[in-house]
């Protein structure tokens, strides 16, 4: 029977790269979505519920595939990845992140379908001088959405404990192509500067924590080796290690970030002022100073972690808006 591969998330910004890398590879490619599903590519499923997980693990028939995961943080039913919302909606953050999670690897492993979940680096506490984290380092998130995900993480690696079909991937912010630049924490600032072109604008940007911004082809490539790589070797996947982690090398803030979109948009920043201020202590959510991930981990099992050109993909991305 031809190897199927599912790949949840389908219609957002990292599931898309994923779907169109495993196609491109050859393999028969489906979708979940929810509110995007677009029947027989990417099926509609409402992961929340544990009987709609059977269903489509059963309809795609996953006891011959391969099964991929992208982030499963939801609130009121859209996909996000904001630490604010899993505040605002703890309960749902929860049932999603780490009960939905928990009930995919299960019915994933007792068909036999490899199952790779999507991590964050919001895992680690990113306090300054501890980075880069090895994968084996000890997490310690600093906020509800940090520990929803590592919650996630041990729901897969205890699930798949007695087979070791499951496997994290630890990722960083995302960039690429999106539908609207509202999908990625990076896209989004391209509006935020062509907004700050105004000098009124007063638009406050964070000039303190350190991002890694990589995009969702890098991310896509990596899954698709990832997956390669452990079926190769299905004699000792146990043996293998199952926590993963990949990142680009392109350190900036967002303020930095914002910066070098102006550059190549070709505008001023008068109306964008830098915060250096760091964490306000009085604030719901408090975020890591610093979380690069060391990719060694991909590295010793062979796996290509180069990336892609930051400026050079956006210079590309929005040369049109330039003409």
């Amino acid at each position: 029977m031809t190897s199927i591969v599912l790949v949840t998330g389908a219609s957002g910004l990292l599931g898309r790269q994923v779907f169109n890398v495993f196609q491109r590879s050859g393999v028969l490619v489906v979708g979940q979505g929810f509110t995007r599903a677009t029947p027989p590519t990417i099926l509609k499923a409402d992961l929340e519920q544990t009987d709609e997980i059977k269903r489509i693990l059963d309809e795609v028939k996953s006891r011959q595939s391969l099964y991929m995961s992208s982030e499963l943080t939801r609130a009121s039913g859209a996909a996000n990845k904001s630490p604010e919302l899993c505040d605002k909606n703890p309960e749902q953050a929860r049932k999603v992140n780490v009960d939905s999670t928990r009930c995919l690897a299960e019915e994933c492993n007792s068909r036999g379908a490899f199952l790779i979940y999507i991590s964050t680096d919001y895992v680690f506490p990113g306090v300054e001088g501890e980075a880069p984290y090895e994968a084996n380092a000890e997490t310690r998130p600093p906020n509800l959405y940090g520990q929803l995900k590592r919650d996630g993480e041990r729901a897969v690696l205890e699930a798949t404990n007695d087979t070791g079909l499951g496997v994290v991937l630890r990722v960083p912010v995302l960039y690429g192509a999106a539908r609207n630049n509202s999908e990625s924490a990076v896209n989004t600032l391209v509006d935020a500067v062509k907004k700050s072109s105004d000098a009124n604008a007063g638009i406050k940007m964070d000039d303190w924590a350190q991002r890694y911004p990589t995009n969702t082809e890098d991310v896509a490539r990596v899954c698709r080796d990832i997956v390669i790589k452990f079926l190769r070797e299905k004699g000792k996947l146990k043996e293998l290690p199952h926590i993963l982690q990949f990142s680009s090398e392109d350190r900036m803030t967002k303020y930095g970030i914002c910066e070098r979109l102006a550059h190549i948009l070709g505008v001023s920043m008068e109306g964008m002022v830098r915060n250096q201020q760091g964490n306000d202590p009085n604030a719901g959510v408090q975020r890591p100073y610093d979380t690069h991930l060391s990719t060694k981990s991909l590295v010793d099992l062979g796996i290509d972690v180069r990336t892609t050109d930051f400026e050079a993909w956006w210079r590309q991305s929005l040369a049109p808006s330039q003409k």
